[in-house]
């Protein structure tokens, strides 16, 4: 396994490759990985006969600097845990070859998807996040993308940006994985305490009866859904979680849904201690299926 820093070395190897007729399966990522990190390298293990992953921790996505100070740095063991997966090459750049002025001034955004939600609550996040995307995208030359659907939003933040922007590249979206009792996987979940720990499951809990009642329901009503989403709020306060918000969208676009809509996504966020939990759960309302 390759580990490259400079981006002139990883521009080389990815000639090389292209002149050999590799494809190219890329999976970017902040390093402090964790299983589910490893699904999706897993995942481009099957689509490409080259995987490339990213370890950066992208200062440009953090709308909190006690955050991006605090966010564990384990280089070492990432490539621990990569080498077993036959990974060919790493690429960690630094903040300084990644914005040689420090600042950036071109910057990409995805109105209307980047700004609600979770751009409401931290705002410029995903300015930051599809901006160093679209730079790794230029600088690796996937043919594939792999994106873990635990963060929902961003994923179509990725995929309107490549639309938007005709960049060449397949995104893939893989089931956000979970621990045993359903939690979703995060390098935020290391911020729990043992007792926060065995509590923070009931946020996944919450979203899975929201997704039952809304299929009891079998249509798209505004009344039903607002008293769904404060009820769940309620509970989630009532088990200690600090709720910023709880909301069933269009699974599209995250817009909110209308009358005939049938694939809807709940999202959800919550303070637990001094971790900050996201996560979702897709409903198909055709079919009454949940995941």
């Amino acid at each position: 396994m390759q580990l490259v820093h400079q981006i002139e070395a990883l521009q080389a190897q990815i000639r090389a490759w292209r002149t050999s007729g590799e494809t190219i399966a890329f999976v970017p990522t902040m390093g402090n990985l964790h299983g589910g990190h490893l699904t999706l390298v897993q995942r481009a293990k099957e689509m490409g006969t080259k995987v490339v992953v990213s370890i950066f921790v992208n200062p440009a996505q953090f709308d909190r600097a006690e955050d991006l100070a605090a966010y564990p740095k384990t280089l070492d063991a990432d490539c621990g845990y990569l080498a077993k997966l036959n990974t060919d090459l790493v690429f960690a750049p630094t903040p300084e070859s990644m914005y040689p002025t420090g600042k950036l001034r071109t910057k990409v955004e995805a109105p209307g998807i980047s700004d609600i939600l979770e751009g409401e609550k931290r705002p410029g996040h995903f300015t930051g996040v599809a901006t160093v995307v679209c730079k790794l995208f230029n600088l690796v030359e996937p043919d594939i993308a792999i994106f873990g659907e635990k963060d929902f939003q961003q994923l179509l933040v990725v995929r309107q940006m490549v639309k938007d922007l005709n960049i060449n590249v397949q995104i893939v979206g893989v089931t956000a994985v979970r621990e045993p009792d359903g939690l979703a996987m995060s390098s935020r979940n290391g911020y729990l305490t043992p007792e926060q720990r065995q509590q923070a499951p009931y946020l996944h809990q919450t979203l899975q009866e929201a997704a039952r009642q809304i299929v009891a329901q079998g249509q798209v009503t505004d009344e039903g859904f607002e008293s769904i989403q404060q009820i769940m709020i309620g509970h989630l306060a009532e088990h200690g979680f600090r709720p910023e918000y709880f909301e069933v969208r269009r699974e599209n676009d995250l817009q909110v849904p209308s009358l005939g809509d049938e694939n809807l996504v709940i999202l959800a966020s919550a303070w637990l201690g001094k971790a900050r939990l996201i996560d979702n759960v897709q409903v198909f309302l055709k079919d009454g299926r949940i995941v």
